[in-house]
């Protein structure tokens, strides 16, 4: 095992024990949600694991330690400090590490630290990708250069509709990621289920998701797949609505002079309140949807 790696015990037994594991990163809790939805988002996401017959394997850096599976109060710590946690990339693990202090991990980083673990499956909320813009910026989220590198399967709902979803999928496509619609053809934007692009391939169980990335994995390809899994119906926002909100915050990001990794967070919260906290309800619905799909993968996962 990697030296600079903790294992909690129900992880590190999991694991032992060839038993299904779900990995989970920690900026939806310091920088993705307030206090204390966070805290209890992540708890509940958790249960919802063990509920499938999964482990979950929330994923951070505390104390220069990388950490795969955290204690409740791990995860009340985080939620509480909340953006005063480094939002880690790849980038930022040396330093964090060398340095002893904690960080979040983003989606490029719990992929990282999922594969170190030897966790195949990660499910999250969205991931990050090409922003508005990019052209002229070279906004382009690390999230995309893991996925082409780490072999981890990112079960999402969709690219985040704050981004240029069409550049995007071009940058997958030109790195060989596939992007695969859990029961659908269209790619989802994250609080909706409409884009206007298409996905590579739908697959429309479990044991076909598994398949693919074990068939992808065992002829030596390499690299990550994305499984875009659509927000439930009940839950998906009117896209004129969202889009619209998305558009005045985008708007207020730019006059404010916000970007880089900073840029997410501010539009979330912006969003937030545009939609007068619908977005919020949404964002919880979407994660427990994905985290089950995640755990039902990973009992499928046997190479």
């Amino acid at each position: 095992m990697n030296k600079y790696l903790d294992l909690s015990p129900e992880v590190a037994e999991a694991l032992q024990n060839g038993k299904p594991v779900v990995a989970l990163e920690s900026t939806i809790i310091s920088h993705g949600m307030p206090y204390p939805q966070n805290v209890e988002t992540a708890l509940r996401v958790e249960q919802t694991i063990r509920d499938e017959g999964a482990a979950p394997a929330t994923i951070a850096v505390i104390g220069g330690r990388l950490k795969a599976g955290l204690t409740p109060s791990e995860i009340e710590y985080l939620g509480k400090k909340g953006t005063a946690v480094t939002k880690a990339s790849r980038r930022d693990l040396p330093v964090l590490v060398a340095r002893g202090q904690d960080g979040a991990t983003t989606v490029a980083t719990t992929m990282i630290i999922a594969a170190l673990a030897g966790i195949r499956v990660f499910a999250t909320g969205g991931v990050g990708g090409v922003h508005r813009g990019a052209e002229t910026t070279m906004d382009i989220s690390a999230d995309l250069e893991e996925l082409a590198r780490t072999p981890v399967m990112v079960i999402c709902a969709g690219a985040k509709s704050i981004l240029d979803l069409g550049l995007t999928l071009e940058y997958l496509e030109t790195k060989g990621v596939p992007v695969i619609g859990y029961g659908t053809e269209e790619l989802p934007a994250f609080y909706t289920r409409k884009s206007g692009f298409k996905v590579d391939y739908r697959l429309d169980t479990p044991e076909e998701v598994a398949k693919a990335f074990i068939a992808k994995q065992e002829m030596g390809l390499g690299g990550g797949m994305l499984v875009t899994n659509p927000i439930p119906e009940e839950y998906s926002m009117d896209a004129d609505r969202i889009n619209a909100a998305i558009d005045e915050a985008v708007a207020d990001a730019k006059r404010l002079g916000i970007h880089g990794k900073e840029t997410t967070p501010y539009l979330l919260a912006r969003i937030k309140d545009l939609t007068g906290g619908d977005s919020l309800a949404s964002n919880i619905q979407l994660v427990l949807n994905n985290a089950r799909l995640a755990a039902r993968v990973a009992k499928e996962m046997v190479f």
